[in-house]
């Protein structure tokens, strides 16, 4: 498979099988991805990932919390503005619509797009997860180097696998932490699930917009 066709194939998947993925290619993975460029070569972001038993114990917990109805945890940082203007605040709702319409779930449905939306802290099914996180006094530069790298993360399609990114998990960053032990000038920025996508999940893909809605080319 070539970068094209990883790229391409990329999509975020949310169902998997429990198949385990072997230590080898993620650290294979992980090693290529260290190779992602950052500013004066800072490499800000300190990856945990989680295999075997802890993601069971981590899932334990978040349903747990779940149930309870525990509200999420104090925000670290903010995901989107309060106020997202357009185009943006367009494509969040087109996206929406595509996803709970898969699913068979009306916007109207509130209590079914909860039900939903927390298959995120099941990680999919999934059976391995990376946590990615940043120290607190880094900056605005070292936040977009470290998406430089969870890009580069994402090539592990090359191996066969999917991923679904969540900054979901950072709703439970507490949570997170008492599994992987952090020390504490990190701050958790998002999970990854990473396996084997599951052949009855919903395959649907988000569209993009149009190149020119996006790309100026600037030329004589």
């Amino acid at each position: 498979m070539d970068v094209y066709e990883a790229v391409e194939s990329r999509r975020a998947v949310r169902g998997f099988t429990d198949r385990p993925v072997p230590r080898a290619t993620v650290r294979r993975v992980l090693s290529a991805a260290a190779r992602a460029p950052s500013g004066s070569n800072l490499q800000p972001w300190r990856s945990y990932v989680v295999t075997g038993a802890p993601p069971a114990e981590l899932k334990k917990r978040t349903s747990e919390r779940l149930a309870a109805g525990d509200p999420w945890d104090e925000p670290e940082y903010e995901m989107y503005p309060a106020t997202l203007k357009s185009p943006y605040r367009e494509r969040r709702s087109a996206f929406g619509e595509q996803r709970y319409g898969a699913l068979g779930i009306p916007r109207e449905d509130l209590e079914a797009r909860q039900r939903a939306a927390s298959a995120n802290w099941d990680c999919f099914g999934a059976p391995a997860a990376l946590f990615c996180y940043l120290d607190r006094d880094l900056c605005r530069p070292q936040w977009s180097d470290a998406g430089m790298y969870l890009q580069t993360v994402l090539l592990l399609r090359a191996e066969g696998l999917h991923s679904c990114p969540q900054m979901a998990w950072a709703k439970f960053h507490e949570t997170v932490a008492g599994i992987v032990r952090p020390p504490a000038e990190l701050l958790l920025f998002c999970g990854l699930s990473i396996g084997l996508e599951d052949p009855s999940a919903d395959r649907g893909r988000t569209g993009r917009a149009p190149l020119g809605d996006t790309v100026t080319f600037v030329e004589d």
